[in-house]
């Protein structure tokens, strides 16, 4: 038996027919009410072949408490792919259907868990250190998505996982206006919040979405796996993994999710897109630059507080939010634990981590700096940066920039 099974799974394997030693990749796909699965499943059938097997495990989920329409939808997809995959025997497909998940954890956190645990067996049993991809049901990708995944871990054999990159359709007749505005809105929101952690030198500024990342089997179990959180899963999950360093980003090909409005999970892209319509908002709002301008004040320091040279933050906002999470006492423990500058400031970035990060925003948010529109933040960092790319732009063509940025930003190792 596989250890982190015995440890951290979650119930017994149920593909337990498979032995095939070319396997390389293995996706997983959550589902639940959904209606459009199977254009998912066209879209990777359509990618350009690989040198290694490449497997898909969809799992359809519910509750045991479960509305009849829910339910109703979920038997119905079950037959549709089942359907599909009779009319296309060469695509490797393996079918999961989950009816009765415990109410506590029922969720796309244990969904996914369910699938990559799938997957660890199955690497398990060919004694292979494969690659698990996290897709969602309502995504497509580009014909080079299983290529350039392979060829990117090949690239970087000590990658433990990557980010993909990924663009929202932005216009189109299946939705209508309003979503469309939105959903440029919120990617730019992602973007730019993405592209400040870098500006301030934080070394987890990497994207963190549930259907455009992948990691190594053996990264996945010496993290614990997949947590069973009901959303946010895919944040908390990817701070572990890229913790273990070595995290890559994959640029050279795209995943294009969906800009629905989704009331599946209490935050993410689809309730964002559905609170700002429903909210009737002209603007889009963010968090407030000086935000991250302040908190890089104490990036810059990190080697001053090290050495015990004075330093100095100015920001009372950021001196408040230091002392609320015991900072002095804390980075005394660090220091009296280390023997190195490089062991300080790696033990800094695990205590003052990405969730730290995330509360100091809203912090500074609800104290300081209240937010602003996304659009006039995103180019006060553009002004700081890129400077060239500040001439008036609209809202699109703001966020087609932070793409081209960080499409032509890949980090590899």
């Amino acid at each position: 038996m596989n250890k982190y099974l015995v440890k951290y799974g979650f119930q017994s394997p149920k593909i337990t027919d498979f032995s095939d030693e070319n396997l390389g990749i293995i996706i997983v796909i959550p589902c639940h009410n959904e209606e459009k699965v199977t254009r998912t499943l066209n879209s990777l059938k359509s990618c350009y072949k690989t040198k290694y097997r490449v497997k898909t495990i969809v799992v359809i989920n519910q509750s045991e408490i479960v509305l009849e329409e829910i339910a109703n939808q979920n038997e119905k997809t079950e037959s549709e792919i089942r359907e599909w995959k009779e009319k296309n025997p060469l695509f490797d497909l393996d079918v999961i259907f989950e009816k009765s998940l415990p109410k506590k954890h029922a969720g796309v956190g244990l969904t996914r868990k369910i699938g990559m645990d799938e997957a660890v067996n199955l690497f398990h049993q060919i004694k292979k250190d494969g690659i698990i991809v996290a897709l969602d049901a309502d995504c497509e990708v580009e014909p080079t998505y299983l290529q350039e995944i392979e060829s990117h871990f090949a690239k970087n054999p000590k990658s433990n996982g990557c980010s993909i990159r990924y663009a929202h359709p932005l216009q189109g007749k299946e939705y209508t206006a309003n979503i469309y505005k939105g959903i440029i809105n919120y990617e730019l929101h992602l973007r730019y919040y993405n592209q400040a952690l870098r500006y301030c030198g934080l070394p987890y500024a990497f994207h963190t979405v549930g259907s455009s990342m992948a990691v190594k089997s053996s990264a996945y179990q010496k993290q614990g796996g997949m947590n069973k959180r009901k959303a946010g899963e895919d944040f908390y999950f990817l701070q572990k993994i890229i913790e273990l360093g070595n995290f890559t980003e994959l640029n050279a090909t795209c995943v294009i999710p969906s800009p629905r409005i989704s009331d599946r999970v209490p935050f993410g892209t689809g309730k964002a897109i559905g609170d700002w319509i429903e909210s009737e908002e002209l603007v889009y709002f963010t968090y407030n630059f000086n935000s991250f301008l302040t908190l890089k004040e104490l990036v810059d320091n990190i080697s001053n507080i090290y050495n015990k040279v004075n330093y100095s933050i100015k920001s009372k906002v950021l001196l408040q939010f230091m002392d609320s999470i015991n900072f002095e006492n804390k980075i005394e423990e660090i220091r009296q634990n280390t023997t190195n500058y490089l062991n300080f400031e790696k033990r800094f970035f695990t205590f003052f981590n990405a969730f730290t990060v995330l509360k100091y925003v809203h912090f500074a948010r609800d104290n300081s700096f209240p937010n602003l529109p996304v659009k006039e933040e995103a180019i006060k960092l553009l002004k700081l940066v890129y400077p060239k790319e500040c001439e008036e732009k609209s809202t699109i063509e703001i966020l087609e920039t932070y793409r081209t940025i960080e499409k032509n930003g890949e980090r590899d190792n």
